[in-house]
């Protein structure tokens, strides 16, 4: 089974942690790796840096523009993390843009992502149709999950579609924004929360955009399994260095 899979079995809340390799220096990725893990975070999602992140606000943004200036590259990634599963457990998530993938060439990312021990992938600008049918058999083969976003906007009929192609967990995105732009949840987000949750999907929904705190954290989980955190982290490493991960994640739960 796969480690995104046995990580969603469990009688908790999953709080999974966002940031861009590379980010704030280039070889800062795997100590943050594994300092998030034994802070208690039970998912990592990887940016792979991209010129052009259409669905990430400005904290993302730049620490995505800092991470390519530091020299970050997916070949560059994928040799940073050659050795990870030797100190690390908990699912890792590569999260980018389709341009990286399909310039490296997309069985030989996903081989990649098979051999270091990549656990799924998050790519928002790869539609469900297209993947289902040109790219889900490679995905499969390696034996990765694909993780689908879903809006406030996006229709039970198109939301019970990814969840027939997918496995592992819906990324549901709080709003109709761009990260980081969000400060809370109001009425309108926890009506959507309930629709999706009153779907009863086979895969379990993990929300993302607008967590930045406890409160939020709590808010998020209330109708999902989990929830993620990007901008927040990223500004507090922006902040502090890599060097006070545990106090954030004692923050927040």
């Amino acid at each position: 089974m796969n480690r995104i899979e046995q990580k969603l079995q469990e009688d908790k809340k999953i709080l999974s942690i966002y940031f861009s390799a590379g980010y704030p220096n280039l070889n800062d990725t795997v100590q943050i790796i594994r300092d998030l893990e034994k802070s208690g975070i039970d998912m990592i999602e990887i940016g792979l840096p991209f010129s052009d992140p259409l669905a990430d606000g400005p904290t993302i943004q730049a620490s995505s523009t800092t991470a390519l200036h530091n020299g970050m590259t997916t070949q560059i990634l994928f040799d940073q993390l050659k050795d990870i599963r030797k100190t690390v457990a908990i699912p890792l998530v590569i999260m980018g843009y389709f341009n990286p993938m399909l310039q490296f060439g997309v069985e030989a990312f996903c081989q990649k992502c098979a051999e270091v021990g990549i656990d799924g992938l998050i790519i928002p600008d790869l539609p469900v149709d297209v993947y289902a049918e040109q790219y889900k058999a490679t995905f499969d083969k390696y034996g990765l999950i694909n993780i689908f976003l879903i809006t406030p906007q996006t229709s039970d009929e198109r939301i019970r579609f990814i969840d027939s192609v997918s496995s592992g967990f819906i990324y549901m995105v709080s709003s109709a924004s761009v990260t980081g732009s969000s400060a809370g949840f109001g009425s309108t987000q926890e009506d959507y929360f309930k629709r999706i949750a009153n779907l009863n999907l086979k895969n379990p929904q993990i929300v993302g955009f607008g967590i930045n705190n406890a409160e939020t954290f709590k808010q998020a989980t209330q109708y999902a399994k989990g929830a993620i955190i990007g901008s927040a982290f990223i500004t507090h490493l922006k902040e502090n260095g890599n060097g006070k991960i545990a106090d954030f994640v004692k923050a927040i739960r």
